[in-house]
């Protein structure tokens, strides 16, 4: 443990890891885990879906021409298709554009300007606003909150989900909390998958706002890495057998399964849930990219082409996990400067270093020429308390610069762990 070492034991180790640094910097990387992109591996997997529409007649769905207008909740078939990945009723799918993030922000935006289905007003008109958020998590859900004025609380999470004692304590007593974002199922960035228990409480919960919405982004759902994981339950019907299937807003998208910038979106949700959105959705839009959707449908078929497609892109990312968690494993095991977590899918790990030392860690990264995540992200605001985590990305880079990457920055967490502990 580097916390036992003399003073003199610690300038040692010190003036090691500074020629290890020094020798990183001079090599001048340009290294980049920084977003949890496919690589162009990934990509290449899905070209064939640029050629599944090449005739006139290819671009007819049944007596649906996708090329016109119309079809404000999506084709059928691409309905069949989400509907069989999340569990639902083909009733309860909204199939949108590229981006299940649109579709959230969408659903927040029109929640505050016309309420969702039950409520009394809009939420911009009911006071403060809140939303409670397990930590870490993603950053593109707090930006939402905090552009639209929604104060946010944070919610730790235990590694079966959130604290639903917190929850439980906010929602129930609390008629100001409007909402909970959550990644249920390979959560970004810790990987973990919510528990049976957690999402039972969700369910059972007795909000104090009767307008009150779980955003439960599904982004993950099929991404295993190591195949034989435990899916988590249906939250859906887990609402609907407690009375309370307006509770729940589900989404969940192609984009890191086909083409990140043009695949298919969805949102599940009860059907009262969606009556009231497409009424509002039909101001804004004629429809969505029917011909996009048809891609998709014409290239995996169903569900299940769907699910053969993901074990090649586990066959890829799972060797980018190993380089991973070998480093971390080989460099810091026994220095007591640093954990992490082991998912079994998505695309994320999550990186603890020891409080105060994320910034410092990022910025010797960053100046060796290795490009993290921003400190703060995995948080609201952008503001870690602890100022100790980091979310690793190893999807996108090739693997010999993965490694790479992985050793500058076992090398920067020893540096900010020896400084820290010499300047106490």
């Amino acid at each position: 443990m580097l916390k036992d070492m003399t003073k003199e034991q610690l300038l040692d180790f010190k003036s090691e890891v500074m020629k290890q640094y020094d020798n990183a910097c001079a090599k001048k990387l340009k290294l980049d885990m920084s977003r949890g992109k496919p690589c162009a591996k990934q990509l290449v997997m899905s070209e064939g879906m640029l050629t599944a529409l090449s005739t006139n007649e290819d671009c007819f769905t049944g007596a649906t021409d996708c090329r016109n207008y119309g079809g404000l909740d999506g084709i059928d078939e691409m309905k069949e298709i989400f509907a069989s990945i999340l569990e639902v009723g083909k009733e309860n799918i909204l199939v949108g554009g590229n981006s299940s993030l649109n579709m959230m922000y969408d659903t927040v935006s029109r929640a505050m300007t016309f309420g969702v289905h039950g409520s009394d007003a809009p939420w911009s008109q009911q006071g403060k606003i809140k939303f409670l958020c397990p930590v870490p998590g993603y950053d593109r859900h707090f930006a939402i909150c905090e552009l639209l004025g929604i104060e946010m609380i944070n919610i730790p999470l235990t590694g079966t989900g959130p604290d639903m004692d917190l929850v439980e304590k906010y929602v129930e007593n609390d008629p100001s909390v409007k909402g909970i974002w959550c990644v249920p199922h390979y959560s970004n960035p810790t990987g973990e998958t919510y528990s049976d228990e957690v999402v039972d409480r969700f369910a059972s919960l007795k909000p104090a706002a009767k307008d009150f919405r779980i955003f439960w982004d599904n982004a993950y759902i099929i991404h295993d890495v190591i195949y034989g994981a435990k899916r988590v339950k249906n939250i859906y019907e887990a609402c609907k057998a407690q009375g309370n299937e307006d509770r729940v807003f589900m989404y969940t998208s192609t984009s890191k399964i086909s083409f990140p910038g043009a695949g298919v979106a969805c949102l599940a949700a009860s059907e009262a849930n969606l009556a009231q959105i497409k009424k509002l959705l039909a101001i804004q839009t004629i429809g969505p990219d029917k011909l996009n959707q048809l891609r998709h449908v014409r290239f995996f078929k169903n569900a299940d082409g769907i699910l053969a497609h993901m074990k090649r892109h586990a066959e890829i990312l799972r060797p980018k996990f190993d380089i991973v968690f070998d480093g971390f494993e080989k460099e810091l095991t026994g220095l007591g400067i640093a954990s992490w977590t082991k998912p079994t899918g998505g695309y994320f790990i999550s990186l603890d270093v020891n409080d105060g030392c994320a910034t410092r860690t990022y910025d010797l990264a960053k100046a060796a020429g290795v490009t993290l995540t921003n400190v703060g992200a995995t948080f609201p605001y952008c503001k870690d308390p602890l100022d100790k985590n980091i979310r690793i990305a190893p999807s996108f880079p090739p693997e010999d610069e993965l490694t790479q990457a992985v050793e500058v920055l076992c090398i920067c967490i020893k540096l900010a762990a020896v400084e820290k502990l010499l300047a106490e």
